[in-house]
């Protein structure tokens, strides 16, 4: 399909849903908690409590649910912030180490004139938590969408080799975020083939028998000491942290996805040709990195002015001619 529509995401996911249309899975991140100020009426995030964000993001991945194959996933990328009190007011602080490769930072937050911070503001004590509360978004999120009725499937670690600094003296540096793998039914696809590693140690022999012990290594195969790595491919199933760097995005936008961090969703999640859905489409990474891989991309953005971004990322992904329609 390949389509871009600007609008609420919530009233477009529900169009497609009514038209039919299905997507083979989702890999977004979508504004986090308390962070900024985007400037549109309907903008997620900046919802006066926690619990009041977790509901509109419930709403959200419901529609995307509505629009998804069966056996289709769900690969949600998600920061967390603390409450903080600076000047009398209480606010989340941003310490997601700059977001997805740049969700705006703390000094740029900070700067912000009231006008720009608006439901920004927050009384931590009102809310339930304390000065200096870790606030716990991404677990309070993955937990409502399996009551919801996602199957929650796995927290997959995204390590920051190179994080943004922090001045902390009283707790360590931000270096990782979550990615939740969650599916919409028991069974569903998962290529995990497709983003299998380079094995570098023998197991234990104690480990044999163990459950998912063939699938890192297969039966029959033997491990060679001198190549220090055990099959005949020498490799095995990909482990649950991932190392991807922040990259830096000549772009004016403050959210964009490191290639590589959806890379290995989008092999693992669908087939070539199959359509990729991003609800939260920003600078059009998943749309260029689908197209990089013979995948096809559905997305919404409810900033329009996105549009010039999206269309350089999705042009330079192609040797071939792309067309994206904007709505």
């Amino acid at each position: 399909m390949n389509v871009i529509e600007f609008g609420d995401c919530r009233d477009t996911m529900r169009r497609w849903a009514a038209e039919g249309i299905k997507a083979q899975m989702c890999v977004t991140s979508p504004p986090y908690f308390g962070l900024r100020d985007y400037g549109h009426a309907g903008q997620i995030g900046l919802e006066p409590t926690p619990d009041q964000y977790i509901t509109a993001m419930v709403e959200v991945f419901r529609c995307v649910r509505d629009v998804l194959a069966d056996d289709g996933t769900l690969w949600l990328n998600i920061g967390d912030s603390y409450a903080a009190q600076r000047g009398g007011t209480h606010m989340p602080a941003q310490t997601v180490s700059g977001g997805v490769s740049g969700k705006g930072d703390e000094r740029a937050f900070r700067g912000m004139g009231d006008e720009k911070r608006g439901a920004a503001h927050r009384n931590a004590s009102a809310i339930g938590l304390k000065h200096k509360d870790l606030i716990g978004i991404p677990w309070m999120l993955a937990f409502a969408l399996r009551a919801d009725g996602w199957y929650l499937r796995q927290d997959i670690i995204w390590h920051k080799p190179n994080p943004m600094p922090e001045s902390v003296r009283d707790r360590c540096t931000k270096a990782h975020e979550y990615i939740f793998l969650l599916s919409k039914s028991e069974k569903y696809y998962f290529d995990a083939e497709a983003i299998k590693e380079g094995a570098k140690t023998a197991p234990a022999s104690r480990n044999k028998a163990a459950e998912g012990y063939h699938a890192d290594y297969p039966k029959g195969e033997r491990f060679s000491a001198g190549e220090r790595v055990w099959g005949a491919d020498g490799k095995r199933n990909k482990r649950s942290v991932w190392d991807v760097a922040l990259r830096p995005y000549k772009g004016a936008h403050f959210a964009t996805f490191p290639p590589a961090l959806i890379e290995p969703c989008i092999l693992a999640g669908s087939k070539p040709g199959d359509i990729v859905l991003d609800p939260f489409m920003g600078s059009g990474t998943t749309a260029q990195v689908s197209i990089q891989h013979g995948r096809q991309y559905i997305g919404c953005e409810l900033n329009p002015e996105y549009a010039t971004l999206q269309q350089e990322r999705i042009n330079s992904s192609s040797k071939t001619e792309q067309n994206l329609e904007l709505f």
